[in-house]
């Protein structure tokens, strides 16, 4: 694990994001962005991927509309987008390697830990649910129960104010450029895990950056 930081405060909880940091979710909705602009004659690209990873449906959808030059509204692509998602969802989405092992620690130790994703609840809740993981989390919150979506810190200080903890004593797992920004301006302590679809670069704002979930000096963070 890569730092330039300051020493880490003790951790007294953990919020994780859920898309691309939980679950391999990211890789699905590449290949249905992608499905779903060649059938209108558009390419998926990178840009693209960049102005959408980690962000509320609600920016999200109209960076898409704008970005492949397309006329039909956000929300007509969103709503294609989701049903072509959902039809893959039970079989193509996979937790991310080293989840159980950090979730076994941090249980071990007590540290609560809990959700925080700008998918909306109900689907973060069927995700969560289908891989028997709910049970790991003291709460889920969606991104349709803030009022502001990730960049903005709103839905991290909400998470550390249910974990019972000041935000400068949590820990965020994450993976996008949106999601390390939010954390940081909410004052907890970030550490990102990049992959194809959000490489390191965009990540520089964490305070630290870690291979995967179990990484030796992720779990060391935590007392492992």
């Amino acid at each position: 694990m890569s730092t330039t930081e300051p020493p880490a405060p003790r951790i007294r909880a953990v919020a994780f994001d859920m898309d691309g940091l939980i679950f391999d979710t990211e890789a699905l909705f590449h290949r249905v962005a992608v499905d779903l602009l060649a059938a209108r004659g558009k390419q998926f690209t990178p840009e693209m991927m960049a102005a959408m990873i980690g962000r509320p449906a609600a920016v999200a959808g109209p960076a898409l509309v704008r970005l492949a030059g397309l006329e039909e509204s956000p929300e007509a692509l969103l709503a294609e987008a989701r049903e072509r998602f959902d039809a893959l969802i039970d079989t193509a989405v996979h937790p991310m390697p080293g989840l159980f092992t950090i979730l076994g620690l941090l249980e071990r130790r007590g540290i609560p830990r809990a959700v925080a994703t700008s998918t909306r609840r109900q689907q973060a809740l069927r995700l969560l649910g289908h891989h028997g993981l709910l049970a790991h989390f003291a709460f889920v919150l969606g991104g349709d129960e803030v009022s502001r979506g990730k960049p903005d810190p709103e839905i991290y200080r909400t998470a550390a104010g249910r974990l019972g903890v000041e935000p400068g004593a949590m820990l965020v797992l994450e993976d996008s450029p949106a999601g390390v920004s939010a954390a940081r301006a909410a004052g907890a302590f970030v550490v990102a895990i990049p992959h194809d679809h959000s490489p390191a670069g965009g990540l520089r704002e964490a305070h630290r950056l870690a291979d995967r979930l179990d990484d030796p000096g992720l779990l060391a963070l935590l007392g492992g």
